[in-house]
């Protein structure tokens, strides 16, 4: 038998005692991994590369930010400049550099390595967004035993890893996953250090090791995405010091030491970039991006409340398990480790209900917090077993519409059935059905994990392939595949109507953003030239074309769905055939 923790408390000490068998294969394999912590960080790593790699090679690049940073990278990478940021000839200020280092690292290690075209390879640039997810898994485990057994702490990292916000998140060449990894690592070596103020512990010689991770993940995170780890962090605090009336525990992360570190780690890159811009990037950074979420930023503006009514998708398969463990948390919201990570989760999101500018990743550094408070009540066996438990029902209703929307989707765009997902879909709503018929309170944990599994399957499906198939939503990937086929030696593009940041990434950072009359003058200045115009552009395209005489064909005509505008689109390819 392995030994689990009777009337555990969060961030309390626990009497171990014998868990009873709950007769199931999963519960088998969870047994299994549970004896080391060894075989729980094997067994996680592998559940996240099941849950991640499908699609994370074949899915093209998604517009427009991921193509944005990933076009960014492939500059610096181009030229050597690892200090400024651009997007063509324009400066990309919007995020420091942390990002754009890992991905350069990714893309130079491959090309050493002998990897043709790496470059261009999209997967290269999403190995940051990965490892950052997988790595956030692991830290998820690791922050969660402050609270935990190692049995909660394995399904607390499995609720995160299985959510549908990070499976996307680990798939796109961005900053979020790897900021997650440092949030957690920060969060984690601060509760730690709480933690250990609440028991009464020494204070006189307290561990390096805390501060140290503390710091280290701070500067990490103002790297990738500016001051806003500081805000989870701050909030943090705040709530804890008003909640207890003290806060002298912060004396045990050694600020001034720490602080110190952390400019080390930061200022270098900070005083590149200034001594390079001036203050165009701080302007642009935090006036020009972080400031102005505040308004509507990029037509992405909602209500409040938007991010919970998102959560129960974005944070299945957890969901319906947190909703069920919502009152049992707030009963335990004066215990130490419940009043720690109600104060890492409550303050933010309500910061973030009230930012006009709602993207669903914004709440993903939160969601390591509710994993944890809900196998908080889990081990504790306080779920709610009132109305709430219908809620059981949600593992299986999420499967069925994800697995009808892709399937009709799927059909819908290409005219195919797509036959080879429909083994996976079939497999996801079986586990999603076991994980509803088979939940009461004394079976909640199988309930879940039949739901992981649900997860993986329905990833295959989707992201594995129902997303790669559906090559109209990629109408950047069918140009530059036209583009390397052609007869002539360093092929130019002119786009004229279709200017995502995928067409640069994939025809090259040369590719000329123009209208149509700009597509026709570019066509006549030489040979092993094309105009990418879509047909709304057609018509000035042909005119000018009239006016300075140049003849021209087409070499192919590409249909496809502008995801970014939610419209169709035709574009044609244009080659001269020379001038009259």
């Amino acid at each position: 038998m392995v030994e689990t923790y009777a009337s555990p408390r969060f961030g309390a000490p626990r009497e171990p005692k014998n868990r009873a068998n709950p007769g199931s294969r999963l519960a088998g394999v969870l047994d299994f991994v549970t004896s080391s912590h060894f075989r729980a960080v094997a067994f996680l790593t592998l559940c996240g590369l099941l849950l991640f790699l499908p699609g994370f090679f074949n899915i093209p690049p998604i517009d427009r930010d991921e193509a944005r940073f990933a076009q960014a990278t492939k500059q610096m990478v181009e030229t050597g400049d690892f200090v400024d940021i651009r997007f063509q000839d324009e400066v990309r200020y919007k995020k420091p550099v942390g990002v754009y280092w890992l991905q350069a690292a990714a893309v130079e290690t491959a090309s050493a390595l002998g990897l043709p075209r790496a470059q261009v390879r999209i997967w290269l640039y999403r190995v940051p967004s990965l490892i950052g997810a997988i790595g956030a898994v692991l830290l998820t485990y690791w922050t969660a035993l402050a609270f935990v057994t190692r049995r909660g702490a394995i399904l607390a990292a499995l609720i995160l890893c299985s959510s549908v916000l990070l499976g996307a998140e680990a798939r796109l060449a961005k900053t979020d996953a790897m900021l997650l990894l440092t949030v957690v690592a920060a969060m984690g070596a601060l509760a730690r250090v709480y933690l250990s103020w609440q028991r009464g512990e020494d204070p006189v010689h307290p561990p390096w090791t805390w501060p140290a991770i503390f710091w280290t993940a701070l500067a990490g995170g103002i790297l990738l995405k500016g001051p806003l780890i500081l805000m989870f962090v701050a909030l943090t605090i705040g709530t804890l010091a008003i909640l207890d009336r003290s806060a002298t525990w912060l004396w045990r992360l050694r600020p001034v030491w720490g602080l110190m570190w952390l400019l080390v780690l930061v200022l270098p890159w900070f005083v590149a970039i200034f001594w390079r811009a001036g203050d165009t990037f701080f302007a642009d950074s935090i006036g020009g991006d972080m400031l102005s979420k505040l308004g509507a930023q990029e037509s992405h503006g909602a209500p409040p409340g938007l991010y919970l009514l998102l959560f129960w998708v974005t944070f299945w398969p957890g969901a319906p398990l947190a909703g069920m463990a919502a009152p049992a948390v707030w009963r335990a919201r004066r215990e130490p480790g419940a009043q720690y990570l109600l104060a890492w989760l409550v303050p933010s999101w309500i910061v973030f209900e009230m930012v006009l500018t709602k993207l669903p990743h914004y709440v993903l550094p939160l969601y390591p917090a509710i994993a944890i408070l809900t196998v908080g009540a889990l081990e504790r066996r306080v779920l709610s077993r009132s109305w709430l438990m219908r809620g059981a029902a949600w593992w299986f209703v999420i499967p069925a519409l994800a697995s009808i929307i892709a399937v009709i989707g799927a059909i819908t765009l290409t005219r195919q059935p797509v036959f080879l997902a429909w083994p996976f879909v079939a497999a996801s709503l079986i586990f999603g059905l076991f994980a509803w018929w088979l939940y009461d309170d004394n079976r909640a944990e199988r309930s879940l994990l039949n739901a992981v599994v649900a997860a993986m399957f329905l990833a295959a499906a989707i992201y594995g392939v129902v997303l790669p198939a559906l090559t109209r939503l990629f109408p950047s990937a069918e140009i530059a595949r036209a583009l390397r086929n052609v007869v002539c030696v360093g092929p130019k593009a002119a786009a004229a109507g279709f200017h995502e940041p995928s067409l640069v990434f994939m025809t090259g950072t040369s590719t000329l953003l123009t209208d149509g009359s700009g597509a026709a003058d570019f066509l006549g200045q030489g040979s092993c030239r094309f105009a990418l115009v879509e047909s709304r552009s057609e018509r000035s395209f042909a005119q000018r074309a009239e006016a300075i005489g140049l003849r021209y064909n087409v070499a192919t005509r590409i249909d496809g769905y502008n995801i970014s505008q939610g419209k169709a689109i035709s574009i044609a390819i244009f080659r001269s055939e020379g001038t009259e």
